[in-house]
């Protein structure tokens, strides 16, 4: 059984027991999160796809840490002008792992 889930603006394919980074959710560590956006749902009888979304579908997971990514660096630069600048960025996620899908 798999679930296509949307949060943070991104979509994703999850079974039960994964272990996903997702955009920062505001949850601490441990706690649960129900993700309702469920797009589709595959089980062994077939698909159930959503129009947006599949009515009574929730997917739970539990929030295993919250932290940041690896730093990129970002470089602006304008030419002729001796102007440029280095920007660092970390993006913050949460991983969560996946207990359960529900219909």
């Amino acid at each position: 059984m798999f679930a296509v889930v949307e949060t943070g603006g991104k979509q994703y394919k999850v079974n039960e027991g994964d272990v996903i980074f997702v955009e920062k959710l505001n949850v601490e560590e441990g706690e649960k999160v129900v993700f309702d956006k469920v797009l589709a749902v595959g089980t062994d009888d077939g698909l159930r796809v959503g129009k947006p979304y599949v009515a009574g579908a929730a997917v739970t997971a539990s929030v295993v840490k919250n932290g940041k990514g690896k730093k990129i660096y970002v470089m602006t630069y304008k030419p002729k002008k001796n102007e440029k600048r280095k920007i660092g960025h970390r993006q913050p996620y949460t991983k969560v792992q996946i207990e359960s899908i529900a219909l």
